[in-house]
């Protein structure tokens, strides 16, 4: 007698991200769990986080906090939070009943299940809806619970996506191999099959999937690399999926609006750290300056301490130049400390013309200043990364006249009288 799941009594959908606690998903794990999130959200329904934890032995310190804070800073919430772990006799119970039905066997300690050899066993992906078949001769008998104690990753995967009314599972295509022996499972059990989307994989530019063993970052790294959370979920959304009208910036509302399974593309999507950057970028001047302000401070504490009157004058400045929050004290840190800098013979020159020229600009305004500034350049037959580098200590950055009007006259003419 088939046991009717309650997923097919509730049409309610219900999705889930069943992470295991080995490392911090890399963005490629994390965009499927975006795909999962959203489906759940345009219709209405629920997502499950799922702490996949079983394998004891690969388990890493700190992982599980990490995968909690890296959807929570996307601003990705969940319905439900599980962890395997604490779920040890559910797992046992049903490995028994397989057992008791001939489906399994007790081997050295294990339970092994016993897949039948004759047929194929197949579904219908939703990604193209189209059909993928297996023959039941070319799976194996495989674990479903170790000696240990511990279920094994299939068995307490299809458990925990019945008990928790799982109906679409979402996830990348490397399960594919693997969804034969779910299905499996589920048969044996008596329970009605969930739908399967198998999306693409994410390759970086070199053409290799990402990986955390070939150090794809995560989204903590990207926090901390100065990024802004909603302009990675945005890009992150576009790798295998096209919204209507082919946009590129969309809010989290819209993706909800629009987000359908229909339109997750079947071929593999390219994560490229360059196209994030002007993302990036794009949703910094995007910001108006009290927001940007508030961002930058929350992201290098120090500015707290800053002057707040130069900071508001620079910020629109430096808006139109950072492409990250991280780029902003590389830009801007000779403002709030003098540089240490050393200079050639000639260059030294051209600071003494620039202090002799400058102390007698009565109008500290932009355009005096850059009149001084070309006169320098022509007087001195020097090139301008050589004047950056002796108000700044760099070579490039902030436009000049502009940053010298703000700084003021005394702490320019300060500066250049240390050499």
């Amino acid at each position: 007698m088939i046991r009717q799941s309650s997923s097919q009594v509730d049409s309610k959908v219900k999705t889930r991200f069943a992470p295991s606690p080995t490392g911090v998903p890399h963005v490629g794990n994390v965009r499927t769990a975006l795909f999962s999130y959203f489906f759940a959200r345009a219709n209405n329904g629920a997502f499950i986080l799922r702490i996949e934890d079983t394998d004891q032995a690969r388990k890493i310190e700190g992982a599980t906090q990490a995968i909690a804070e890296s959807l929570k800073w996307l601003g990705i919430d969940w319905d439900e939070y599980i962890i395997q772990s604490e779920r040890l006799s559910e797992y046992k119970k049903y490995a028994e009943e397989l057992v008791s039905k001939g489906f399994a066997k007790h081997e050295d300690g294990a339970i092994r299940f016993l897949v039948p050899k004759d047929g194929t066993t197949s579904w219908i992906d939703k990604v193209g809806e189209k059909k993928i078949e297996f023959k039941n001769s070319e799976i194996e008998d495989f674990i479903i619970f170790k000696k240990d104690g511990f279920p094994t990753y299939h068995l307490a995967n299809v458990i925990d996506d019945h008990e928790e009314n799982i109906n679409y599972i979402i996830r990348g295509e490397d399960w594919i191999p693997s969804t034969p022996k779910h299905i499996l499972l589920y048969k044996a059990l008596g329970w009605n099959l969930p739908e399967f989307v198998h999306v693409p994989n994410v390759y970086g530019t070199d053409g290799k999937k990402l990986s955390k063993r070939k150090g794809a970052k995560s989204v903590l790294d990207f926090k901390k690399e100065g990024f802004l959370s909603e302009a990675l979920l945005n890009y992150l959304m576009l790798l295998g999926w096209s919204p209507k009208g082919d946009r590129e910036i969309l809010s989290k509302d819209e993706i909800i609006k629009d987000f359908s399974l229909e339109k997750i593309n079947a071929s593999p999507a390219i994560f490229d750290n360059t196209k994030l950057e002007w993302m990036n970028g794009l949703y910094i001047r995007n910001l108006t300056d009290s927001e940007l302000l508030k961002r930058l401070k929350e992201y290098t504490p120090k500015l707290k301490e800053a002057d707040s009157g130069l900071l508001e004058k620079i910020i629109p400045l430096a808006k139109t130049r950072i492409k990250t929050l991280a780029e902003f004290s590389g830009l801007t840190a000779f403002l709030f400390k003098l540089p240490e800098i050393t200079l050639s013979q000639k260059e030294k020159e051209v600071a003494q013309y620039l202090l002799n020229k400058l102390s007698q600009v009565e109008k500290w305004e932009k355009d005096e200043i850059l009149n001084v500034l070309k006169e320098t350049l022509k007087k001195e037959n020097v090139r301008m990364p050589v004047i950056y580098k002796i108000l700044t200590g760099k070579e490039k950055g902030l436009p000049l006249p502009e940053v010298l009007e703000i700084t003021g006259k005394d702490r320019v003419l300060k500066q250049l009288g240390n050499f």
